[in-house]
């Protein structure tokens, strides 16, 4: 009677497996545009927006679209829409554990602004890579994941390739050790990039281990996120630009690539989220070498960027790394077996 079931069986795990790669090809798409865009908005000519207004408008564009993928969901089930968001208020417990996400994914966003002002987008998407140092780290102490001695290498070769990236352009292999100085800019975008990875590391595991301790829906759980964000990227609106928002208005310095931006922003928090719940926070960053690839020609050809020898060694490594990481994933242990040979 197995072969009944199998086409069944079959036909899941390849619908798991076509989530899987087809969310992952989106979130490259998405962040190698996002990451282009973002840098060329804030460098172009002309009134400069703020980045607060924007990462708040980035929370309600997202809780908007939440929502209406959550009516859909609750249509398949035959459950109302209205009851599904009245989990959201009156689990206020539940609620209150995606806060510390919240704030976290807040502070990492407005720093992502802060460090594609200082640097160059195909240096930043290098650097950014990072977080997936910090996401491994926060799975084994927070997940209790295990991580593979050369997967362990993979990690040590992408710090020392980040390392390379950051050096100057007119530093040569017998001086790159002679510790190199950073201008006040690359020194400000390097330490955005850092502290974005540590909240990116910790938010990121933090957001999947509620996503697969509790049933709630994917949908529900971006609802109560975008919530609390939006709540703490007002406050940092009033608290940061206030002034500037009563002399020039909310959308000053907003343009198309502007609410492109936004709009890529937060699409990508929803592509993330369902990253997160068909292949795995780590799984995420697997993406970074095709993207890093696509935002360093981009970035040659259109934007003038002139990568240095280093750079290139370094980018290459950060490839190398990635997918010596993908590849050698820990096998999965073998189910305990019972110590009954019989069964009830």
């Amino acid at each position: 009677m197995v072969h009944k079931y199998y086409p069944i069986r079959y036909r899941y795990n390849m619908e798991k497996l076509d989530m899987k790669y087809i969310s992952l090809l989106i979130l490259v798409i998405q962040n190698t545009s996002l990451v282009l865009l973002m840098r060329y908005s804030r460098t172009v000519s002309g009134q400069p927006y703020l980045t607060s207004t924007a990462v708040f408008l980035t929370e309600i564009i997202k809780i908007i679209s939440s929502v209406v993928l959550l009516h859909f969901e609750v249509d398949c089930e035959s459950r109302k829409t209205t009851e599904a968001i009245h989990e959201i208020f009156v689990r206020y417990l539940e609620t209150l554990r995606v806060a510390v996400p919240a704030l976290l994914y807040t502070v990492q966003n407005n720093l992502l602004y802060i460090a594609l002002t200082k640097l160059d987008a195909a240096t930043f998407q290098v650097t950014y890579q990072l977080k997936l140092l910090t996401t491994a780290l926060c799975s084994v102490l927070m997940l209790n994941k295990k991580v593979s001695p050369l997967q362990w290498v993979a990690l040590c070769i992408l710090a020392v390739a980040v390392a390379l990236v950051q050096l100057p352009a007119d530093s040569s292999l017998s001086t790159m050790f002679q510790s190199p100085s950073l201008n006040m800019d690359q020194s400000i975008g390097l330490l955005a990039v850092v502290v974005a990875c540590l909240t990116s590391g910790f938010s990121g595991v933090y957001f999947e281990k509620i996503l697969k301790g509790s049933k709630t829906s994917l949908w529900i759980r971006n609802i109560q996120l975008g919530l609390f964000s939006m709540l703490f990227s007002g406050i940092g609106v009033v608290v940061n630009d206030w002034a500037a928002v009563r002399a020039d208005g909310f959308f000053q310095g907003y343009s198309f690539i502007v609410a492109i931006v936004i709009l890529l922003q937060a699409v990508g928090g929803l592509i993330v989220a369902a990253v997160i719940k068909y292949a795995g926070n780590i799984l995420k960053g697997f993406g970074a070498a095709i993207s890093i690839v696509l935002s360093s020609t981009v970035s040659y050809f259109l934007l003038g960027f002139q990568p240095s020898p280093l750079f290139l060694i370094g980018s290459t490594l950060v490839i190398i790394a990635t997918l010596m990481y993908a590849r050698f994933v820990p096998d999965p242990e073998p189910p305990e077996k019972s110590n009954n040979s019989t069964t009830v």
